[in-house]
């Protein structure tokens, strides 16, 4: 059997077993994970640091070494995300109906997990816990497949957290780590159908588009962050500022980082200036509409292309709008469903903003880099679904399950 099918069969056989443990069980597994990946520090960074070297080595961008790092604070951080998983509401059992028919039928629905979680992901080893933890608590076994960027680190967390399902008596299968990063085994996870009952890309563009085009495993799409920041006429101007330069600069390479800046024509004048000149302290690289270029004539002027993408860089693309309708518009034409903001004193123009913006989240007056579940309460999330069936948005726990019917009868026959 190939790794593929070995794991599978592992995953599957876990998944039977995480439909029956205890909320207990689980969270002392998930505790001992994050005791573990800080006693083992060390041993993470050691194995993190032949990763980086690679990447450096292969003329990896300083952007993507950023997503690819872990250092004692990381990791930290991703242990007291999974401690928060721990400390959730267990969602798996929860009755969401019982009603009684005429028959005497009683007819509930309860939650219950998806099964086993195939999660394709590249850089970031963050990702491998944050799932892993997410999937376990839902009681989902989950396979890995991370990028070959990331592979030392990835073996040596997947490692350190089956030793800390040992240590709470569960299969160790729940977390599989698929370690050939070829792209042949990754065209074959897509269809591993008799294993995986669902499949979360997380990633890219190319990668999702890849997963959706190709997998024969059912797709939750997790989407690419091209997220919008539009100025209204009435924007108080320094939370204006304020929010641009967090939601663009600090962090450039995640998916909910500003990428275009819309200003509404009317406060052209008394905005753009100072806002390019504070975006250039941050070292950001402005592309401009015909208007802001007359306003700031050293901006570059941008092209159709520029409006449409994800820079992941120190890079934003800006278009001065005639209206709130030009913005809603155009951030619904080049947007890619993620996050969008408005900032504005007008309460019917946030609210045109919130009802006619087509995204997964939509802010009034905050910055667009609070789409996460970790922010949103959920401890650590599996992904941004931008799509708009079972879930959308931060996926956490609950976007983790299903639901099946269960009847209680007394001897009914149709």
């Amino acid at each position: 059997m190939c790794e593929l099918q070995v794991k599978g069969k592992n995953a599957k056989q876990a998944s039977y077993q995480l439909m029956n443990i205890s909320t207990q069980i689980k969270n002392d597994a998930l505790k001992r994970i994050a005791e573990n990946i800080v006693l083992y520090a060390s041993d993470i960074i050691d194995k993190n640091k032949i990763d980086i070297q690679n990447s450096i080595n292969k003329g990896i961008g300083q952007q993507m070494i950023d997503r690819l790092m872990l250092n004692e604070e990381r990791i930290k951080a991703i242990a007291e995300g999974v401690r928060q998983i721990a400390d959730l509401e267990d969602p798996v059992g929860e009755v969401l109906s019982m009603k009684k028919r005429p028959n005497g039928l009683l007819i509930g629905q309860k939650r219950v997990p998806l099964g086993v979680i195939g999660i394709i992901y590249e850089s970031r080893p963050n990702v491998t816990v944050d799932a892993a933890s997410l999937c376990l608590k839902s009681s989902n076994a989950v396979m890995l497949r991370g990028s070959g960027d990331a592979i030392n680190s990835n073996k040596e967390l997947v490692k350190i957290m089956k030793m800390s399902l040992a240590e709470a008596g569960i299969n160790e299968g729940a977390i599989e780590l698929v370690e050939d990063t070829s792209r042949e085994t990754a065209a074959n996870f897509m269809k591993l159908n008799e294993y995986l009952d669902v499949l979360i890309p997380r990633g890219g563009a190319g990668l999702i588009k890849t997963a959706l085009k190709n997998s024969t495993v059912p797709v939750i799409e997790t989407g690419t962050g091209n997220c919008h920041v539009y100025v209204d006429e009435t924007a108080d101007l320094e939370m204006a500022y304020n929010i641009l330069i967090n939601a663009k600069t600090t962090r450039t390479s995640v998916c909910n980082s500003c990428e275009s800046l819309l200003v509404h024509k009317n406060i052209k004048d008394k905005f753009l200036a100072e806002a390019v000149a504070k975006l250039r302290e941050k070292n950001v690289e402005v592309r401009g509409c015909e208007e802001t270029v007359k306003i700031c004539s050293d901006v570059i002027p941008a092209t159709e292309d520029d409006y449409g993408r994800e820079f992941l860089d120190l890079i934003i693309s800006v278009k001065v709008v005639d209206s709130i309708d030009e913005a809603i518009n155009h951030i619904n034409k080049y947007g890619t469903g993620h996050s969008e903001a408005i900032v504005t004193e007008n309460y019917t123009n946030s609210q045109r903003f919130l009802n006619e913006v087509d995204a997964a989240a939509v802010y009034v007056n905050a910055s667009t880099r609070f789409t996460d579940g970790f922010e949103f309460g959920f401890g650590a999330e599996i992904g941004i679904s931008t799509q708009k069936m079972h879930a959308r948005g931060p996926m956490g726990l609950k976007e983790l399950t299903t639901s099946k019917y269960i009847i209680y009868g007394n001897g009914q026959v149709r």
